[in-house]
């Protein structure tokens, strides 16, 4: 039964989920580090995109998924915990069956349909006592299922970039901690985000761009290019484009929410001791290397199965974004207890189950 404590304040950041964090404030150091990973990254991604893309995928692709579900499941304690998780965990189970069947029309339409399943789970959650919106957004996902199951190349193709461009929105909701410097903190990620891509899109780099077309290159190019938009050119564009922004994504969860967001990994780690400490990073840093092994022996198999692990961290991610977006805060009255800490009543009252 539960139990009624001594009311205490809530802090107006409290009434919001997620909370912002512990107040920060960043030195010169992020800025340049974010800067001038950025230009070697370019630089690469201009010169040699099939191999920047391979060769990172092989040393921090299950780094960087360990340590970002490790961010996410810290920070987002809330929402992902309880039926909630098991259902999305449930959902990407079968879309990682789903890709490790052999490609198919139906293999892609079963991950297709999951992918809208997680959607509207986290719709569900998120808009419950808000039916107009809840029926708005059951009508908005049901006609972009209806296009992706139409073109699944494109959909796989846009899921592709979108899973780079995603860690804006987490580092946005960072950056509500910072006590002074956000505009210039958001202006920065936004560059690396949008503006550069958007330059080696629109062909003034060119000049910059190696053109070596065959092999790995056409296979890379084919995978992260529009289908309608598929030319040499075009597609070289869009690999270099990829090369650059996985980079920076691996940039975003290796060093910089490691490193500047401890408090994610503390609350993960109570939750789940036994990769406390160190532990995430040896597990991430061993399956690494195995996969860099198979990748050496066979390419095409080691990219199969990384795509098949790598659905728990990149599916997750989108539920979660979906419901911050939502404004799950102000429809739950503040952070609320499900993942197992304290309640807060309405009247400010802290409440022990």
């Amino acid at each position: 039964m539960a139990t009624e404590l001594a009311p205490v304040p809530v802090p107006a950041a409290a009434r919001v989920w997620p909370a912002p964090g512990p107040a920060a404030r960043l030195g010169a150091a992020p800025f340049a580090g974010f800067v001038l990973s950025a230009v070697l990254a370019l630089a690469l991604a201009l010169r040699a995109p099939t191999g920047l893309a391979v060769l990172g995928l092989a040393g921090f692709g299950l780094l960087h998924n360990v340590l970002e579900l490790r961010y996410v499941a810290g920070r987002f304690a809330v929402v992902l915990a309880g039926p909630l998780l098991r259902l999305l965990l449930a959902l990407v189970t079968g879309i990682v069956l789903c890709r490790l069947l052999p490609p198919s029309r139906a293999s892609q339409a079963a991950e297709i349909l999951l992918a809208y399943g997680l959607l509207a789970a986290a719709c569900r959650y998120g808009l419950r006592g808000r039916p107009r919106l809840l029926a708005g957004s059951a009508v908005l996902l049901a006609g972009a299922g209806a296009a992706s199951l139409a073109f699944p190349a494109y959909h796989f193709v846009v899921l592709a970039h979108l899973h780079n461009v995603v860690p804006l929105l987490f580092l946005a909701e960072w950056s509500r901690r910072l006590r002074r410097g956000r505009a210039a903190f958001l202006v920065l990620q936004s560059g690396w985000v949008l503006l550069v891509p958007a330059l080696l899109l629109s062909g003034l780099l060119d000049g910059l761009l190696v053109q070596r077309p065959g092999g790995w290159t056409d296979r890379l190019a084919a995978a992260y290019t529009p289908p309608a938009w598929l030319t040499p050119t075009a597609g070289l564009r869009f690999l270099a484009v990829f090369a650059f922004l996985q980079t920076m994504h691996y940039v975003v969860w290796v060093w910089f929410l490691p490193r500047y967001a401890p408090e994610a990994a503390e609350r993960f780690e109570a939750r789940v001791p036994a990769l406390r400490g160190g532990r995430a990073w040896a597990l991430g840093a061993g399956a690494g290397a195995l996969l860099a092994l198979l990748f050496a022996v066979d390419y095409a198999r080691g990219r199969s199965l990384y795509a098949a692990l790598a659905s728990y961290h990149a599916y997750l991610e989108f539920p979660v974004l979906l419901m911050l977006v939502l404004g799950l805060g102000a429809a739950r009255g503040g952070a609320g207890g499900s993942a197992g800490g304290p309640e807060v009543d309405r009247r400010g009252a802290e409440v022990k189950r």
